[in-house]
């Protein structure tokens, strides 16, 4: 994999803030885009910046089979059957959602999720709780950090309904065993979603070799544009779920007192999609598909194995999650006790120009059960270098000597 390549493809790498380079560390709030998706997407607006299914005039079609040919590509990208089993939708939590609220939840039925979901996985089971008297139960992590496996299997094995666990934690980067939690949950009659958010953009995902029913994943994580994202569902399952977004383009035809839903995915995607974003999404699966998942999972855990080693003899700081490097991918989320977390986000962001983020990182839950304020976390990608990996550490360092 050739980094220097690669990074000359991402105009913010090309800039220079107060004389120095941008590092940036926050790649699992948000990755950077590429030209090739930049482009994409002002192809669009430049050339057939019209509407899809409505109109049936040239640009409506060329919008039309672009659409077609990137579901085709997600659908490839994920490993799917079919291609009408690939939802667009805004991001991760919207597909969340989409299934919480469609797929029939009555009184008592049984949602288990874990301790380190993030909001977008934890909230919609919360209200479900409060308005349909659904049962939610977690699975509270080992000491060590991992998915305690002997745990979930009997929480599910408690007549479990359905199953909804993040793939790759944002907290710490560990990656959850998710095919034994989903062979334990089928044993056990349940389906399962998974949040795919911070694994998508990083390791091979193939949905039929998971078997997982539903699977969620946003756009912006893997370098698309903004306020784009998938819903992956098994195909028999997508047509037994009521939409719960309705309008245009979702029904064959109404009258004033009937409907006839169109057949998935397209009845789930009411309105006016964001084609532009689509296309441009559509581009950044092709774009990691070149470089190839492996050659990036390697490179994260390279630089993150080189950053742990150079911080590990700081004093008085601990990393959150497996100690192991390789457990934790892409992430590394740490506190630095005597200072804020938010603090040692500011100095690096002001002193180098290393843009990490900090807080509780959308997992509020699991730092309020623990009495922990909130954690720095440097996370990766594919454009990162080993000598930024290096001026992390050594700023770092620097910062440490401030207490």
């Amino acid at each position: 994999m050739n980094v220097d390549k690669i990074r000359k493809d991402f105009p913010v790498l090309q800039r220079k803030i107060s004389g120095r380079p941008v590092i940036y560390f926050d790649n699992a709030c948000m990755s950077l885009k590429p030209v090739q998706v930049i482009e994409a997407v002002n192809e669009y607006y430049n050339e057939f910046s019209a509407c899809a299914g409505r109109s049936i005039h040239k640009l409506s079609q060329e919008v039309e089979d672009r659409l077609e040919a990137a579901r085709k590509t997600i659908q490839k990208f994920i490993g799917a059957k079919k291609s009408e089993e690939i939802v667009f939708t805004r991001n991760t939590t919207e597909s969340i959602n989409l299934v919480a609220n469609s797929f029939g939840f009555e009184k008592n039925d049984v949602v288990v999720t874990t301790d380190r979901e993030h909001n977008s996985n934890l909230l919609p089971w919360q209200l479900l709780v409060k308005n349909k008297g659904i049962i939610h139960r977690y699975v509270k992590s080992s000491p060590d950090g991992t998915f305690n496996i002997e745990s979930f299997e009997d929480l599910v094995s408690k007549d479990a309904k359905f199953v909804s666990i993040v793939h790759t934690s944002n907290l710490d980067g560990y990656t959850l065993p998710v095919k034994d939690i989903v062979k334990i949950s089928h044993d056990y009659g349940a389906v399962v979603m998974l949040d795919g958010a911070q694994a998508v953009p990083h390791k091979e995902v193939n949905v039929k070799k998971l078997g997982v029913d539903f699977y969620a994943f946003s756009g912006h994580k893997m370098l698309g544009p903004t306020g784009t994202g998938v819903l992956y569902g098994r195909y028999d399952l997508l047509e037994e779920l009521s939409p719960f977004i309705v309008g245009g383009e979702t029904v064959e035809y109404t009258t004033y007192e009937t409907h006839v839903f169109l057949k998935s995915p397209h009845r789930f995607e009411a309105g006016l999609q964001d084609y532009a974003g689509i296309i441009g999404l559509c581009e950044a699966a092709k774009y990691l598909q070149k470089i190839g998942k492996e050659n990036i999972e390697k490179h994260e855990i390279m630089l993150n194995r080189a950053i742990t080693e150079g911080i590990s003899e700081i004093s008085g700081l601990k990393i959150l999650g497996p100690r192991k490097p390789e457990l934790r991918g892409s992430i590394i989320s740490f506190i630095l006790q005597g200072i804020d977390h938010h603090e040692i986000a500011m100095l690096l962001d002001s002193n180098a120009n290393i843009m990490i983020r900090s807080g509780q990182h959308c997992v509020h839950s699991w730092f309020k059960a623990r009495g922990i304020p909130g954690s720095a976390r440097a996370s990766l990608y594919l454009y990162n270098t080993r000598e930024e990996a290096e001026k992390f550490i050594e700023e770092l360092k620097k910062i440490a000597e401030l207490r």
